[in-house]
This record gives structure tokens, C-alpha cells and sequence, in this order.
């Protein structure tokens, strides 16, 4: 028998997965289909972001893989994703740390929420993010990092401040619009 979830029959991805749909104030409603989430007029859900510090306050800039449907190429704000139901940022932050940078809990003392905001943002014809996005920070005391190719085609660490202070000489990265926001924000 073949199931319809049999992901040679999925049209990307990630329509077999689902994120959490919440509304601004980012009480849970729901789940909804990832791949529905992000098309059409997109549903709010729960996302976050994390910054990635080394000590000397570098942050670690992450180009997206070219593969991802929404932002490929773009630089982000470390790794940036969705919580699974009943999965804190914290740890939801933990878990995309490992797999796409091969960053181990023994390399950084915590996780710490720094911020959160409502965004929404169109990506060309490909789709749509509407999310509450927390921003989570660490920073490593050991930067030893394995990426993987499939979810980071490059990785740059900048300073901080001299990013933060001026965005417009880092435009030529296509930054996330997601880290851009967290970055104007800036709670640290």
C-alpha cells in the first residue's frame, strides 16, 4: 500500500512536517503544515532565530543553502527554524545547533531569550514567512564548528557591533529579513 506522505510524493521537503500556528501574542492555536504555513498568505507560527557569539563578540553569519525553498543563498543570523510541538526555543535551538553546525552543548554554557517580534515577509513567487520569532543567543568558548552542506553553503564571523551599527556595509550579503529585524532590535 502507498502512503500519501511517502516522500518521493511530496512536493518538497517539508510538507510532511508541521509548525506551530500561533497567534501575536504567540499562544499556541495549532498545528498547521509546514509547506501551508509558508504559502499563499502564509499562516502565523512560532519560529525563532539564534545568534551565534564567539568571545570576542563575533557573530557567526550563515549562508543558507541554495537547496532552501525561501531565502537560499541569503546570510542569516546563525541557524534560524521552528520548534516542534512541545519543544522550548531553548531546545529547538540546541537541536538545529548540532545538526547544522556540528555545535555541541559542551562548547557554550546556555541559551539565553533575548527578544521576540511578529514579522511577515514575501520571498519572490516561492512563498512567505508570517512568524513570531524568538531570538535566542550563545556564545561558544569553543568556535570548532562541522557544517552541513545541505543546510550551510558558507559561514563568516563579523563583528558585532560594526555590523549592527552599519548594516548597509554587509546589503551585499542578501541578509534574512528575519536577522535584519533582530538586529535593529538589538537587546543586547
Amino acid at each position: 500500500m502507498n502512503d500519501s506522505t511517502d516522500s518521493e510524493e511530496l512536493p518538497h521537503k517539508n510538507a510532511a512536517q508541521d509548525v506551530i500556528a500561533v497567534d501575536a501574542d504567540d499562544t499556541e492555536l495549532g498545528l498547521v503544515n509546514r509547506l501551508e504555513a509558508h504559502t499563499g498568505e502564509g499562516t502565523r507560527h512560532r519560529a525563532f532565530t539564534s545568534l551565534v557569539f564567539d568571545q570576542d563578540d563575533n557573530i557567526l553569519l550563515a549562508q543558507r543553502a541554495p537547496g532552501k525553498r525561501l531565502w537560499g543563498t541569503y546570510w542569516d543570523g546563525t541557524v534560524a527554524s521552528h520548534p516542534v510541538e512541545g519543544q522550548s526555543q531553548e531546545d529547538a535551538t540546541r537541536q538545529r545547533l548540532e545538526e547544522e553546525l556540528g555545535i555541541t552543548p559542551d562548547q557554550y554554557e546556555d541559551v539565553r531569550l533575548t527578544d521576540r517580534f511578529e514579522y511577515k515577509r514575501y520571498f519572490e513567487n516561492a512563498g512567505v514567512e508570517h512568524e513570531v520569532c524568538a531570538v535566542l543567543e550563545v556564545t561558544l568558548h569553543d568556535t570548532t564548528l562541522d557544517p552541513d552542506e545541505e543546510e550551510v553553503a558558507g559561514l563568516m564571523w563579523v563583528p558585532y557591533e560594526r555590523l549592527s551599527t552599519h548594516p548597509e556595509w554587509y546589503r551585499q550579503l542578501r541578509l534574512c529579513p528575519w536577522f535584519e529585524i533582530a538586529m535593529r532590535r538589538d537587546t543586547r
